[in-house]
């Protein structure tokens, strides 16, 4: 799981992306296949990403 690019971290936006829904939601780990361990630090990277702007809290506003 933590080869060099498959690192769980908020800077790494592109492989948090694989893990967000089009509707801005964390996609469960029944269906991505990460255990428990690594589903609690994606929700805390996704959350921090969030924080910082580097991703939206929703996609609402693209519909427009």
């Amino acid at each position: 799981m933590d080869k060099n690019n498959n690192i769980i971290d908020y800077k790494n936006l592109g492989y948090i992306k694989k893990y967000i829904s089009e509707a801005g939601k964390l996609i469960p780990c029944r269906v991505s296949g990460l255990n428990a361990s690594e589903q609690r630090k994606m929700n805390k990277a996704v959350k921090i990403a969030r924080f910082l702007a580097l991703i939206p809290y929703c996609d609402n506003h693209k519909r427009q």
